[in-house]
């Protein structure tokens, strides 16, 4: 009879599973044993980076991604970094090993007491299967409900002296094939009467977001606003994990603001808003005001029950994104209203000594290959980067949603290696950085040609924005002299070049492009926000 270790690895296969990411310790071991030679393990050297980079590999490849952490300690290590691939909706098969079963009552050492509250509420289910011949079916059921909507990580601890241990041929071969699909359909009702509404509606507008480009809708979604007339705006940049609308398009308009009051300031004039595959709304700082224009209605369309029902306005529709935009598409005729005026795309950015982060981006965008793909991790200047790339290809700007750092170091990373023939680049502050410093050694170790743009502020500049916001005044800890993040770059193999100028950035970054192997260009930039 199979053991659990043969069904478990026999399971992965099936789910095309078949990169890991993990940071072992003695409890995983035992799973470790004979690694088989059709699996590529990833090794993170901090539990966060490892759960980041998966972030990063599920989102690009798809794909339910295995993460292997270590008992109590390597989960509560992780907990940041499982914090943002919830808010990313990444399909996360999170395990971490426990002592052996016949220690796990006296809670010998490295015992998880409890294992399945630990990741709460962080994760979508949690457990510990109360037998070894359970641990096949109880991955199985984690690898299924990670990847269903709302996708997000499980969690499921494993006993060290499980694997060894004999499975019914017939329940592991059942547990492995079985398929669970969960696209809903949209009540076709309800796309009938949004068809209506948005026909009928004097000047309504869309609102792209990350779900539209994770569900495959990135055509339909262009489509509707063609045929519609729709101005567009992205989902708040809080929110904003992945774009849902080509940037360059002549109907964006741009990001809407994070914030309550400035949301329903930007919307005015608009009697009808469309929000697709985003939260209503990723809020951040607040600031009040009315939640919508006075006369305006909201409509959103959303895969998550929760998006659905904690929204303060509106009506929603939850159903996949992509099957229902295609179903309003066939419910709506051409529209008569004018097209919205051109987007005028980004305008010149005049060098500046030193330079402004705006000024970096131009540079960027100038050398940046047509199918190249964004990981970002500098907020002080994310807005400056979306407004001078304006990406405009699907699959190519990745964000953390949660807030949390050391998602953009890791996550590029694992972007590059599900999307080994796509150049990436991670746009990092020298700050966000040290949040998941050792990926430098991950990208080294396993050949990622990440470029790692680094912005040297030498501040916490958007902590300092927040502040102003806030009205706080004298708080400590706003500031970062002396961080040299192409010093600690270099420590771990990464190539490392330093510019300070626009035509120097132009040129380092081009190097770095070409190059097969990861490297950095760290740029002092003048402190503060950049918006432009």
């Amino acid at each position: 009879m199979p053991t659990v270790r043969d069904a478990t690895f026999d399971l992965f296969r099936a789910h095309g599973m078949t990169t890991m990411f993990g940071n072992p310790g003695s409890t995983e071991l035992p799973m470790l044993a004979d690694f088989p030679a059709d699996f590529n393990y990833v090794l993170g050297l901090q539990e966060a980076v490892v759960v980041g980079m998966a972030d990063g590999f599920a989102q690009a490849s798809g794909k339910t991604t295995v993460v292997n952490l270590h008992t109590a300690p390597g989960v509560g290590n992780a907990m940041g970094a499982i914090f943002n691939a919830q808010a990313n909706h990444s399909p996360l098969l999170v395990t971490a090993g426990q002592q052996a079963r016949a220690q796990i009552t006296v809670q010998a050492n490295l015992t998880n007491r409890d294992a399945t509250r630990m990741p709460h509420p962080l994760v979508k289910w949690s457990y510990e299967p109360p037998r070894a011949e359970d641990v096949p079916l109880a991955l199985a059921h984690g690898a299924h409900l990670a990847g269903l909507p709302p996708r997000g990580p499980v969690f499921v601890s494993l006993p060290m002296d499980d694997w060894y241990a004999e499975v019914d041929e017939g329940d592991a071969r059942a547990a492995i094939e079985r398929q669970v699909i969960g696209r809903a359909v949209a009540d076709p009702e309800a796309i009938a009467a949004l068809a209506q509404q948005l026909d009928a509606a004097a000047n309504p507008v869309l609102v792209a977001g990350p779900d539209i480009d994770t569900s495959g809708a990135w055509d339909l979604a262009v489509a509707l606003a063609e045929r519609q007339r729709l101005p567009v705006w992205a989902s708040p940049a809080t929110g904003g994990v992945r774009l849902g609308f080509p940037e360059g398009h002549p109907n964006f308009r741009g990001v809407l603001p994070p914030a309550i009051g400035p949301v329903g300031q930007t919307l005015e004039g608009h009697d009808l808003i469309l929000v697709v595959g985003s939260s209503v709304f990723p809020y951040y700082p607040y600031i009040p005001g009315p939640l919508l224009p006075e006369g305006a209605k909201l409509v959103a369309i959303t895969s998550d029950p929760d998006e659905a029902v904690r929204a303060p306005m509106g009506d929603a529709i939850v159903a996949d994104v992509k099957l229902s935009l295609a179903a309003l598409l066939e419910a709506l005729p051409e529209s008569s209203r004018p097209a919205p005026e051109p987007n005028q795309g980004p305008g010149e950015i005049p060098a500046t000594d030193p330079l402004n982060a705006s000024t970096v981006h131009t540079a960027l965008a100038e050398v940046l290959p047509e199918d190249a793909i964004v990981v970002l991790e500098s907020p002080s200047s994310t807005l400056a980067l979306r407004n001078q790339l304006r990406i405009s290809r699907p699959g190519s700007y990745y964000f953390s949603a949660g807030g949390g750092l050391g998602f953009g170091l890791a996550a590029s990373v694992g972007v590059q290696l599900a999307q080994p023939d796509r150049p990436v680049v991670c746009v990092l502050g020298e700050g966000s950085a040290q949040y998941a410093i050792t990926a430098f050694w991950s990208a080294v170790a396993y050949r990622a040609p990440v470029t790692f743009l680094v912005l040297r502020n030498e501040e916490y500049a958007i902590l300092k924005w927040f502040a102003e916001v806030e009205q706080v005044e004298g708080a400590p800890g706003l500031d970062l002299p002396k961080l040299d993040v192409a010093a600690v770059a270099e420590g771990y193999g990464v190539k490392a070049h330093r510019a300070s100028d626009r035509d120097s950035v132009s040129g380092a970054l081009s190097v770095a492009l070409a190059s097969s192997a990861p490297e950095l260009v760290e740029v002092p930039v003048a402190p503060g926000m950049s918006l432009f």
